[in-house]
């Protein structure tokens, strides 16, 4: 395993080195890195519904789409996060198990009793202390996560917006009573800079044969030239704002799912899915299929009879798609 040196904390920048490595290194990788205050978005979600507009601005908080899945989080320089790059194994669906298992055994080393809870949280008495999402390419898995250890709460709450409808089975509704500091949890105070330096000493004991990669001036000249092509880009963060005459949203365990649609003459004429679930396929491939046929369940139903939704919305299913759309 490479294990890649990383003090950046322009956060463009660093969705850039996850791509960079990704496609650098046949061998699997494992970094930490911080980011300066921002929002990083799921690669399906749509921003305008997912954060503070207002606030952010007056804050000078960033907004950065990542290529993976699920919900937006909330970064400043008091969390830290995780990435593990992976080869993928045939058949590899989204699976969080893995990746967060040598991180709940360095919480336990510093007396932390943390465990993997939900769809893909890390909570420590029952309070949500990290996030997780991957990104699946063609064979690569790309494993990220949050690990909130000093982060200003207010912060975090103020940026983002929550959906009634993610909290329609929970009693527990306010955000600031669900999340924590895991530093609050230390037996032994430490900084966040001390313990990004624990954890990436305990995953690199964890394994044989590690190699500590330090990027250099080639390797940013080419990550520089990712972030400006994609993430620094309006276009990839905020996309386009089409017209539409037709929106759906349903929760269900694998997600919040969101379909707007534009629809004329009894036909699809645009369609955008957006929401919080997990992919292994980009859920662009699934909206071209749909696009062009009739606004009747029969005609989408046969327009995705090869394909397997659940590819592209982990945990969805057609149905439940069909539920959303009609």
């Amino acid at each position: 395993m490479i294990f890649v040196k990383n003090e950046n904390t322009n956060p463009y920048l660093n969705h850039a080195v996850e791509e960079y490595i990704m496609n650098k290194f046949q061998d699997d990788c494992f970094m930490l890195w911080r980011n300066e205050s921002c929002i990083l978005i799921g690669k399906n979600q749509d921003i305008m519904s997912e954060i503070n507009t207002e606030y952010i601005k007056e804050h000078n908080i960033t907004v950065v789409r990542r290529m993976s899945g699920g919900g937006a989080v909330f970064n400043d320089l008091g969390n830290l996060n995780f990435t593990f790059i992976s080869k993928k194994a045939p058949k590899q669906g989204v699976e969080f198990s893995t990746f967060t298992a040598p991180i709940i055994e360095a919480l336990s080393k510093l007396g932390v009793k943390a465990e993997l809870s939900g769809r893909n949280d890390i909570t420590i008495d029952n309070k949500k202390i990290s996030g997780n999402a991957q990104f699946h390419s063609r064979d690569k898995v790309i494993h990220h996560g949050t690990l909130l250890f000093s982060s200003c709460i207010s912060d975090l709450v103020a940026a983002l917006k929550v959906k009634e409808i993610k909290f329609s089975d929970k009693t527990v509704k306010s955000v600031a009573s669900r999340v924590s500091n895991l530093s609050e949890y230390l037996n032994e105070p430490m900084s966040v800079i001390e313990f990004k330096e624990f954890l990436f000493d305990y995953v690199f004991s964890t394994k044989n044969n590690g190699v500590i990669y330090e990027l250099n001036e080639e390797d940013w000249g080419a990550i520089k030239i990712i972030a400006e092509n994609k993430y620094c880009t309006r276009l990839w963060n905020y996309g386009s704002s089409p017209k539409f005459n037709f929106h759906g949203e349903k929760k269900f365990p694998g997600g919040i799912v969101q379909a707007n649609m534009f629809i004329e003459n009894d036909i699809i004429q645009d369609i955008n899915i957006n929401g919080d679930f997990f992919s292994e396929k980009d859920v662009s491939e699934l909206e071209n299929l749909i696009r062009y046929n009739k606004y009747q369940c029969n005609y989408v139903r046969e327009a995705l009879r090869e394909i397997n939704v659940s590819e592209y919305m982990s945990n969805i299913s057609f149905d439940d798609l069909i539920n959303v759309m009609f």
